[in-house]
């Protein structure tokens, strides 16, 4: 079964948004895990902010600066293009990566706004001496419904942990967009073409307020 990509970072907001509601406290919590608990109770506080959630271009710009520190773009961006990243020249690849951050960003901000009532718990990590690569294991939950499996991969980057993929029931979102651009670049006939209509993409929707559940 294919995963939708909103669905995907929906379920990633979703985390990051509705953390704190578990009470953990961080010094129960591991680096990785800390990490994000950090991020989530951030957003959090906005969250309680109804005028704030009114105007998407803060939420946009807001999200943006929470999630940075914790979420290693660079990576993604190159997992995501896998073998097109290096035939990909450096402007290409600059350009992509800025699209691309938007992209989540914005996604990320329309979570924001939607998904509430939810709550999350952290499952056992365990960490060998020294590793510099793990998964934060947690499940979201929700009243009547089935706890969602929600898997984070972190790796440690200047001495802080942070994000570079997620997964959804075992569905990686790196992958997922691998499939989806790589499939582009053969449509479109270039990454070029593809940076350029991601672009455009990303203008329309910051130019104009996102629906709600759409």
């Amino acid at each position: 079964m294919k995963v939708r990509h909103h669905t995907l970072f929906g379920l990633m907001a979703l985390f990051l948004i509705v953390m704190p509601m578990t009470k953990v406290l961080a010094a129960d919590l591991l680096p990785p895990q800390q990490a994000i608990q950090q991020a989530s109770a951030q957003l959090q506080d906005k969250l309680q902010d109804k005028s704030f959630t009114k105007d998407f271009a803060k939420i946009n710009q807001y999200v943006n600066e929470v999630i940075y520190p914790h979420t290693d773009f660079d990576r993604i961006a190159a997992l995501v293009l896998g073998k097109i990243w290096k035939t990909a020249t450096n402007d290409e690849r600059e350009r992509f990566k800025h699209e691309f951050q938007t992209l989540l960003v914005r996604t990320y901000s329309r979570a924001f706004i939607e998904f509430k009532e939810w709550s999350v718990r952290f499952l056992p990590l365990e960490m060998e001496p020294g590793a510099n690569k793990v998964i934060v294991k947690t499940q979201v939950l929700q009243p009547g419904i089935q706890p969602v499996g929600v898997d984070y991969r972190m790796i440690l980057s200047g001495g802080d942990w942070k994000a570079y993929d997620i997964m959804i029931e075992g569905v990686s979102l790196v992958t997922n967009y691998r499939t989806t651009f790589s499939n582009e670049v053969q449509t479109k006939g270039s990454l070029n073409a593809v940076i350029e209509s991601l672009a455009k993409r990303n203008a329309e929707a910051l130019a104009s307020k996102p629906k709600k559940n759409s």
